[in-house]
């Protein structure tokens, strides 16, 4: 069951792509695309709609499979992850096409893939998993429910931390280990050891329907194939900011279905003092656990098991850069 994660819906501002036209591709799997340069080179990957009301990144995979990118080296998957859930999306219920039969992006553990549990996410993911397992640098797409600031998720990693900052592009950067419900794709396999030579960023690129929401989605994917040294450009990056990066100590699970916050929390408030309470969970005060907690990404509306907030440290502060 999905429950609503604002009291009020923001405006929808952009359509989902038409995907259906996508299902065909060119891998024998279906929604997923790939572009070879013919050359040695990395395999990169850019998933979207593993959630299937956060299409923002969709539009931008599938202006990238209609006019695909001259690739300068290796090959690049284009992914519409849970196409099935997008396309039930409606705009009268925009929350209630996040999954069909679970949530997509808490499947991706060895021992769930490879059980014998059954689920239209969990089918799809299996269908996937052979590509994912060759992919060498993955950018996973997403958006979220409040206005809340573009930030990156780089697990537990320094390898993850230094590719994000890599990219410039004046975002949070946030290190932490997931979910206690499931692990999430740009976990999964070598994307989350530090001595792998794989890589993935999970971008949370703004509020789900809104057109800056695109518009970031594109700049980040544009910026991640220029860094890998696959296209030319434009080259996004900012060169100005050293990044603010956050990394989370608590994940605060939700133990009831009546979890909620004692103000509307977008993300990245700093609480100053240890001890203040921000939310109850049934009969329980949820406080910040030291000074200068900074929230992240609170997520209204949960139930029983859902992450509902993560609590983190600021470990490196904005400075401008000298000359700037």
């Amino acid at each position: 069951m999905i429950k609503d994660p604002e009291p009020h819906t923001p405006p929808i501002e952009i359509e989902p792509p038409f995907l259906s036209r996508f299902q065909c591709g060119n891998t024998g799997v279906d929604y997923l695309h790939t572009v070879d340069s013919g050359k040695p080179g990395p395999h990169a990957m850019i998933s979207s709609v593993v959630h299937g009301n956060e299409f923002s990144g969709a539009i931008a995979v599938a202006e990238l499979i209609d006019n695909p990118p001259s690739l300068l080296k290796g090959k690049l998957s284009l992914c519409f992850a849970n196409a099935d859930a997008c396309l039930a999306f409606d705009r009268n219920r925009p929350w209630h096409s996040r999954f069909i039969d679970e949530d997509m992006n808490r499947v991706w553990d060895d021992a769930v893939l490879s059980g014998p549990r059954l689920s239209l996410e969990l089918g799809r993911a299996r269908d996937l998993r052979p590509m994912i397992d060759d992919v060498d640098y993955l950018l996973d797409l997403h958006s979220m429910a409040s206005e809340s600031p573009a930030v990156m998720l780089v697990g537990w990693t320094e390898r993850g931390r230094k590719f994000a900052e890599s990219l410039d592009l004046d975002m949070t950067i946030i290190m932490d280990e997931g979910h206690s419900s499931g692990r999430r794709l740009r976990d999964y396999g070598g994307f989350n050891v530090e001595d792998s030579d794989k890589t993935a960023l999970l971008v949370e690129c703004g509020q789900h329907w809104r057109t800056d929401t695109v518009n970031t989605a594109r700049r980040v994917a544009s910026t991640f194939l220029t860094v890998l040294g696959m296209t030319e450009g434009p080259d996004c990056r900012q060169g100005k900011r050293k990044p603010t990066i956050i990394r989370v100590t608590d994940t605060i699970t939700a133990a009831s279905n009546t979890f909620e916050f004692l103000e509307h929390y977008r993300g990245l408030e700093v609480i100053e003092k240890a001890g203040t309470q921000i939310a109850r969970d049934g009969d329980l005060a949820v406080s910040t656990p030291y000074d200068n907690c900074v929230l992240v990404m609170p997520t209204h509306g949960v139930q029983a098991g859902q992450t509902a907030i993560r609590m983190g440290r600021m470990i490196s502060k904005d400075s401008v850069v000298d000359g700037d």
